[in-house]
């Protein structure tokens, strides 16, 4: 059993655990694969089973938002919770909620006003306080988890620059304080006058429960600082994970051939390296050969002719046996000669061409073509003696001429067929055109091309069509036969319908 197991994991980077504020929006992918593979011999063969099991985990980090949990859409507060501030969510000190002129540029609805002048510390341990708004939210139906960001925004118009304002937020999971920020909005001394005011506080895993309170002081009593459109938002981190496996089985069966030859063991890895599997309709898989995409034709005529080169080409190198018979000519020289031409004649009778041999003596006789027959020397008349001329021998050369019996040129198409198919190489040969060039050559190699040239065409009879045309006029009928024919019929079928009323 072979056990193999990767991972292209980044778990570890998905928003883990204790993160605070808002993690960054990405998809990660694990990947674990597992391979086992068991081995089988049944004494035929051997059966191999591969297991592969693939779980690929998908974790996708999103920021969702609560929307504003203080609108009138909200399920989050009531009516009188909400932030257009048209109710008093309740708290400590004196406040006013004032319409018209006293809300300045928050516009002529409703607003809260700070009007206590107190300097204390408010329920959520702010200092410096006189007046506060203050609610209590329930927020755990959005089953935060993975930490994330509560923001806020608010529009204040502070008349007078010697009153200050605050926001506050604590978060809690449970009755665990998850954070709790002071934002100081507009402090005592400041000429602020009318501005919307936005921030957040960033907190780590669970949050349930919100505390929202705002807070201030009314120094000189005369209109303290006002305030209206009170946003919160919860923005959370959602890790989603999918999960996805897929089995896969493989059985491969090889059977154990232990007579296959190197030759038989090449074939089938040709067969493999030149082919291609092909899916069927019903499932299977059938082997169908590459095709290189050639466009070459081929005729029997072709491969014949190539056939017929194949052959000659190996006839133009078999050397013929040629037979020789001749006797080069005896020449007896008795007197010292410095320089001698002699030309001689050698007549070859050959059904092809002449051949002509010169003889000559070594070292002490020269020999030079001449054109007349008569031999010729530079020395003195009386130091010379003739030469006597041998009588000329005729020289035959005989060329064998093969009678190949039918066998035998069977054999040599065979011979050349092979030098075809083998010049395809490995790869061409399962090529559609070489296949078909290979069919031919079976053919040629078979001679079954004669089959088709004793073929005769079949003759028409003499005399089996008659020129005699039938009247389209009037046909003359046996009317009483059809008569009786018909009126018989109609009874017998009347007589069936009635079978089945009976």
């Amino acid at each position: 059993m072979l056990s193999l197991c990767c991972s292209l994991s980044k778990a570890d980077e998905v928003c883990p655990t204790g993160t605070v504020g808002l993690c960054d929006p990405d998809v990660f992918t694990t990947i674990v694969e597992t391979v086992e593979e068991t081995s089988h011999n049944d004494g035929q063969g051997t059966l191999t089973t591969t297991v592969t099991t693939v779980t690929t985990t998908v974790d996708t980090v999103t920021n969702e938002d609560s929307g504003d949990i203080l609108s009138s859409d909200s399920t989050y507060v009531s009516s009188t919770k909400q932030g257009d501030m048209d109710s008093d969510w309740g708290g400590q000190g004196p406040a006013s909620m004032s319409t018209g002129s006293t809300c300045g540029d928050l516009g002529t609805d409703k607003c809260a006003q700070i009007t206590g002048s107190g300097n204390s510390t408010s329920t959520m341990s702010v200092s410096g306080m006189g007046t506060t708004f203050i609610q209590t939210i329930d927020i755990q139906n959005l089953n935060i988890e993975k930490g994330g960001k509560t923001t806020y925004s608010i529009k204040v118009d502070k008349q007078d620059y010697s009153d200050s304002i605050y926001m506050h937020i604590t978060g809690k999971d449970g009755s665990t304080v998850k954070f709790a920020g002071t934002d100081v909005l507009s402090a005592a001394g400041v000429d602020s006058g009318y501005a919307q005011y936005t921030g957040g506080f960033d907190f780590s895993d669970g949050l349930t429960t919100l505390i929202v309170e705002v807070g201030g002081r009314d120094i000189n009593l005369a209109i303290g600082p006002v305030f209206d459109d009170v946003t919160i938002n919860v923005l959370y981190n959602v890790v989603s994970r999918i999960v996805m496996q897929s089995i896969t089985t493989v059985e491969q069966y090889v059977y154990t051939n232990g007579d296959a030859t190197q030759e038989e063991l090449d074939i089938v890895e040709d067969i493999f390296d030149n082919n291609m599997p092909v899916e069927q309709p019903d499932g299977g898989f059938d082997l169908e050969p590459i095709d290189d995409g050639g466009t070459d034709e081929t005729s029997y005529e072709s491969v014949e002719l190539e056939l017929d080169l194949e052959i000659d080409f190996e006839m133009d190198f078999e050397m013929p046996d040629m037979e020789m018979d001749f006797d080069m000519p005896d020449m007896e020289m008795e007197v010292p000669v410095t320089v001698v031409d002699v030309e001689m004649e050698i007549e070859v009778e050959a059904p092809v061409e002449k051949i002509e041999v010169a003889s000559t003596e070594p070292e002490s006789v020269e020999v030079t073509p001449k054109p007349e027959s008569e031999p010729q020397t530079d020395a003195e008349p009386e130091s010379v003696e003739e030469v006597k001329e041998e009588p000329k021998k005729e020289i035959k050369v005989v060329k064998k001429k093969k009678v190949k019996t039918e066998e035998q040129k069977k054999a040599d198409k065979q011979k050349a067929g092979s030098k075809i198919v083998k010049k395809m190489g490995d790869k061409g040969r399962y090529d559609s055109t070489n296949q078909l060039k290979t069919l031919i050559v079976m053919n040629v190699i078979g001679s079954s091309k004669s089959f088709f040239e004793n073929q005769q065409q079949l003759r028409d009879t003499p005399g089996f069509f008659s020129d005699i045309v039938v009247p389209d006029g009037k046909l003359s009928d046996n009317n009483m036969a059809a008569y009786l024919m018909v009126v018989g019929s109609s009874q017998k079928m009347n007589s069936l319908i009635e079978l089945q009323y009976e």
